[in-house]
């Protein structure tokens, strides 16, 4: 495998890094892990002038989590790191299995999963339970720091919100509701490790009453960015949470998806599977939050 020619950066500084998308601002690529960017590159899918990796500035590699305000991953953290992190297995374990269910454990010794949302691949694994759970992505130009929701951050694939002397240094996760619980399912038809041909983010807030109060629900893979599956959060809503209305839920998911066929799976195989996956992530789902 070769690569293109590019000049290799490895700036110490968020500053540093910052000045530098600036400065080759059209002509530069970042690298985290680089799972992702290696293939692209040996692919000649990009070919940048230069390539600057994150891995020598400090403090973006943590995962912490805040009472009341919830989970921080950094942009450096491994998808191995929050799969078996004890603090995201107890405060949002579906963002560990959706870690868990990215590629093959060598990639994830190696890929992070801000890498896998900035690649903004619409069957990426970390997404749907990301945007199920309202998270944002915290994006740094030098001093300066804003919070993107990230409903907001995908524009199309491979195209996020990030400008272009923008740096993605982080990802909040919000605390859960009590009573609420969220849920990730994933098929794909050839293997387990493989690119999603469907995945679901579910996420249920209950009243006392058993009643929908919030319900998010995020569809990849059937569509140009992730989808958010607005008919059936709607009928959710204050609802009695039964088997009948998963199941319409479900229907109502696969109205609002938007697939194609290509070589993972048919348009109409997606279709099914969200209608599927959809009620089997709200079960699920419905069955942490009474817990």
């Amino acid at each position: 495998m070769t690569l293109p020619q590019f000049t290799f950066l490895a700036p110490t500084s968020l500053t540093e890094a910052c000045a530098l998308l600036e400065k080759h601002k059209g002509k530069i690529k970042i690298k985290a892990g680089g799972t992702d960017m290696i293939v692209r590159l040996s692919h000649r899918a990009v070919k940048p002038d230069y390539l600057m990796s994150l891995k020598k500035i400090p403090n973006l590699d943590g995962i912490s989590y805040t009472p009341g305000e919830g989970l921080t991953i950094g942009a450096l953290a491994l998808l191995r790191e929050v799969d078996l992190s004890p603090l995201v297995l107890e405060q949002a374990q579906m963002l560990a299995r959706a870690a868990h269910a990215t590629a093959t454990v060598q990639i994830r010794n190696m890929g992070t999963v801000m890498g896998n949302v900035c690649n903004a691949s619409p069957s990426a694994d970390n997404i749907p339970t990301l945007v199920a759970m309202n998270a944002r992505i915290v994006a740094s130009c030098g001093v300066k720091e804003r919070e993107i929701p990230i409903d907001e951050f995908f524009l199309g694939p491979g195209r996020s919100a990030l400008q272009a002397n923008e740096i993605a240094t982080a990802i909040k996760v919000p605390t859960l509701a009590p009573q609420s619980g969220v849920s990730y399912q994933k098929i794909s038809p050839r293997s387990k490790v493989d690119i999603a041909a469907v995945n679901i983010g579910a996420m249920i807030t209950l009243n006392d009453d058993g009643e929908c109060q919030v319900a998010r629900i995020s569809m990849g893979a059937v569509g140009p960015t992730p989808l958010r599956a607005r008919q059936a959060e709607t009928f959710l809503l204050g609802k009695k949470i039964t088997d009948e209305t998963m199941a319409e839920a479900g229907r109502l998911a696969a109205e609002d998806a938007a697939p194609i066929s290509d070589v993972r799976a048919s348009r109409e195989y997606r279709k099914l599977m969200v209608e599927v996956l959809t009620t089997r992530a709200l079960k699920e789902a419905v069955g942490f939050a009474k817990n």
